[in-house]
């Protein structure tokens, strides 16, 4: 995510689930039928509801039929195939803002209730440790929220998108919204003729049928639920070829395709820059969602990047800086969706590489001295850390607002933090790490710990000392290789 400047602070699987982050939650799934429902999480520290623990999901199946009006809920069915990792007499699912019409377990009726934002399931026979099971819900999925509960859907000019980060999957479908369960997804999206829907993943065949149609798309890698992205609008979807034959698809509202155009033309260029940094891009397809919507964001919803389509219209905004965001979202495939974060307090490894390589796309292509925006980051370093803590062990979110996680000290704050490591060790161990990390993680998720373990190992020394003061010290560490630069004290 990169919030636009009007909403942000002026700035100058190999699928694998965390043993320590589940182990202090998988006990209170063996519930007996009787108690009492209550929502689980798996423990994470900034998110302590979200997620659910006993089982790992494979697959969704989100199949969602829209009237054509973004202002009434659309009809779903949700299908969930996953293994379990203990013995449930439950199955709690996060889900919330929607109305629940039938659950199945493997076929079955089974009686559900809700439980703070979870869906509890309890089967007519319990789920023994190791088994595979069919979920099936059927549900609406509501487009419009109170003053109290935004995001999930938006609302747009002529339809509907998604933006699920941080905590809002499950305010659209039924699932175990937390990015440490990456799963397959499969979207069948039916909507009036007229429209045109778009989802993650690549085209697996349209039906027409009475004044309708409906679209199938299919990722080819697994994905938090976090970044599953779904388009209904009156739009048109432009095709070009990126890198290797890479097909790139936008999705813009037809009536701007001539103006925006220019903009997408880019792309492929900028695939290849990445790729001449960190490797090989790691999805089946990519391309641009140009959404008429007012959002203060861009999202790096996977394989299909969410932009505000007044980003490249509003001619105040310097090309320079456009190309630097669209820059942001595709780097993002590889930090953040490809490696997706353990826990939501390794945060900073998704924006702070973003953000990086933001800047450094900038300093190459655009004048714009990387050195000169790291000093600039490093004078607030100590005033984001003490309004929102440091890098690696951000403040907790507040419960109005939980999108305000997405503070400063993740962004430029983050990438100072690679800056520093790149001063300590150097740039060719560096650039080394940042293919070996994604290469490694690739389809999978990491942690912090992981990061500074591989950083170690590249630079053949123990980097634990330095990264502690970089990561989680209240202070910002001495620059090195700048004794000269200075941080302003923290305001009250």
């Amino acid at each position: 995510m990169l919030l636009t400047p009007r909403h942000r602070t002026p700035r100058p699987r190999r699928r694998r689930t965390s043993a320590a982050l589940l182990a202090s939650a998988v006990c209170v799934c063996l519930v007996a039928a009787s108690a009492p429902a209550e929502p689980l999480g798996v423990g994470d520290r900034l998110f302590p509801h979200l997620g659910n623990p006993g089982y790992d999901v494979a697959a969704y199946d989100l199949a969602l039929t829209y009237s054509g009006a973004n202002d009434k809920p659309l009809k779903a069915v949700t299908t969930i195939d996953a293994r379990t990792t203990t013995a449930l007499s439950r199955v709690n699912l996060d889900f919330a803002h929607g109305k629940v019409e039938s659950v199945e377990v493997d076929g079955e009726p089974a009686a559900f209730t809700g439980a703070g934002e979870d869906l509890v399931v309890t089967p007519h026979d319990p789920l023994p440790q190791g088994s595979w099971t069919r979920i099936t819900v059927r549900h609406t999925s509501d487009p419009v929220y109170g003053t109290g509960r935004q995001g999930g859907w938006i609302r747009t000019g002529d339809g509907l998108a998604m933006a699920n980060q941080a905590d809002v999957a499950h305010l659209v479908f039924p699932c175990n919204d937390h990015p440490s369960d990456k799963a397959m997804f499969t979207f069948r999206i039916t909507a009036p003729d007229g429209y045109t829907a778009v989802a993650n993943g690549l085209p697996a065949g349209a039906d027409r049928s009475r004044g309708a149609t409906t679209w199938t798309y299919r990722t080819r890698h697994p994905m938090a639920t976090e970044l599953a992205q779904v388009s209904i609008g009156r739009s048109t979807v432009l095709h070009r070829k990126g890198p290797h034959g890479l097909p790139v698809r936008d999705v813009v509202p037809t009536r701007h395709r001539a103006a925006l155009e220019p903009w997408l033309e880019k792309t492929p260029g900028q695939i290849s820059w990445m790729e001449s940094k960190v490797g090989r891009y790691p999805f089946e397809t990519y391309g641009l969602l140009m959404a008429d919507a007012s959002t203060g964001f861009a999202l790096e919803t996977q394989t299909l990047s969410l932009f505000e389509r007044e980003l490249f219209t509003e001619p105040a905004y310097p090309a320079w800086y456009v190309e630097s965001v669209m820059v942001h979202e595709l780097a993002h495939q590889w930090f953040g969706d490809s490696v997706s974060p353990r826990t939501w307090s390794d945060l900073w490894l998704n924006e702070g590489h973003a953000t990086w390589y933001e800047a450094l796309y900038a300093e190459e292509k655009a004048d714009r001295p990387l050195a000169e925006r790291m000093k600039a980051a490093y004078r607030s370093s100590d005033r984001w850390r003490a309004t929102g803590g440091p890098p690696a062990a951000p403040q907790v979110p507040d419960p109005a607002r939980k999108t305000s996680i997405f503070r400063p000290n993740v962004y430029d704050g983050a990438a100072l933090v690679l800056y520093a490591l790149r001063q300590e060790i150097g740039r060719r161990a560096f650039e080394h790490l940042e293919r070996v990390w994604v290469a490694l993680h690739k389809d999978g998720t990491a942690s912090t710990a992981d990061f500074v373990r591989l950083a170690s190992h590249v630079a053949g020394r123990d980097l634990n000392g330095f990264f502690q003061g970089w990561l989680y010290g209240a202070k910002t560490p001495p620059m090195p290789g700048h004794p000269d630069w200075k941080s302003a004290a923290p305001t009250r």
